[in-house]
């Protein structure tokens, strides 16, 4: 099992409540989760509720090529890092995300902000 992050990774879904996701389709112009992350791998995901104001952040796992299980919630729509308890009856968007609390990045300064800070920049720079 790797993390795997990929590009255009989007499925609807009209999955309720605190568990696993059921994913239904890709919408055009984007890539299943079967397609871009692979049934086994664990990947950054975001869940918006179309119909209300909820959202969930966090790592899961892709169990089989529809099913995706919400493993870690790292930000939500409720403040706190529960699973968000989804709201029947509505559709959600699920799609991978880079998580702005797991980028590492260079501010307008060219300093390297994130996990490791400067010490990743200059791990970096040395591996280079």
């Amino acid at each position: 099992m790797a993390l795997v992050l990929n590009d255009r990774v989007k499925e609807t879904s009209s999955s309720s409540g605190t568990g696993n996701i059921t994913l239904t389709g890709a919408p055009d112009g984007f890539i299943t989760f079967n397609t871009g992350i692979s049934t086994g791998n664990t990947t950054y995901y975001a869940i918006r509720n179309t119909g209300v104001n909820e959202f969930e952040v966090g790592v899961g796992t892709l169990l089989n090529s529809t099913t995706l299980v919400r493993t870690t919630v790292i930000d939500n729509s409720n403040g706190d890092t529960n699973k968000v308890d989804f709201t029947s009856g509505t559709s959600l968007n699920v799609f991978c995300t880079l998580p702005a609390s797991k980028a590492i990045y260079l501010d307008a300064s060219g300093n390297a902000v994130g996990a490791a800070g400067a010490g990743f920049a200059v791990a970096m720079a040395i591996a280079l």
